[in-house]
């Protein structure tokens, strides 16, 4: 099982956004059959078999093992992965572009970017898995608190000049053989649990 798979494909995403396809594939975090489910959720055996097959022809669970009981063989399932995400790559239609409107002070150009971050991320992951290698990625999540907005203010400038300097240093256009990376770097208010916050 994954720790994390990603969802592209829409109908994919569709089935696992059904409140009940949801709940089983959390309960599938350890494997169960139709009826350990059915108890647990408390619907009909037949129901929960029609959702897992369901989920099974879409890559969200797979079959763990058969078991004989009498004249019945029961069908043991897991999800694929512990938690799923859902790439922008599924709604590409309608998938934000960070390109369209650059600004580094909108949260709302934050969510496009993070979104591209999403699928890109999506992509290689499963381009990797495909190939059976590993992708080589780095990232760095911290905290930081503000005495005052000017520290904000000072902190967002010297970050963003300390990134230059090390882009410019490494960046090689001519490089033979070499391979763009993507450096996203990002600032917002933490959100803490049972909190709203606005865009400020």
């Amino acid at each position: 099982m994954l720790d994390v798979a990603i969802i592209e494909d829409p109908a994919a995403a569709e089935v696992s956004l059904d409140p009940v396809r949801a709940r089983l594939l959390a309960e599938l975090a350890e494997p169960a059959s139709a009826t350990m489910l059915a108890a647990r959720i408390g619907l009909p055996r037949q129901k929960v078999n029609y959702h897992l097959k369901t989920l099974e022809r879409h890559g969200l669970v797979e079959l763990v093992e058969e078991r004989r009981k009498g004249n019945v063989t029961e069908r043991v399932m897991r999800a694929t992965a512990a938690s799923f995400v859902i790439s922008p790559a599924a709604l590409a239609a309608v998938a934000p572009d960070p390109a369209r409107a650059p600004d580094q002070l909108s949260a709302r150009w934050l969510l496009a970017l993070a979104a591209q971050l999403v699928r890109d991320v999506g992509t290689l992951i499963s381009g990797a898995a495909r190939a059976r290698r590993k992708t080589a990625t780095f990232a760095i999540d911290g905290q930081v608190r503000f005495a005052s907005a000017a520290d904000r203010a000072a902190f967002a400038t010297e970050l963003a000049e300390a990134v230059t300097a090390l882009v410019s240093r490494y960046h090689d256009e001519t490089a033979e053989g070499g391979r763009e990376h993507r450096v996203v770097v990002a600032l917002h208010p933490s959100v803490r649990p049972g909190t709203e916050t606005q865009e400020r």
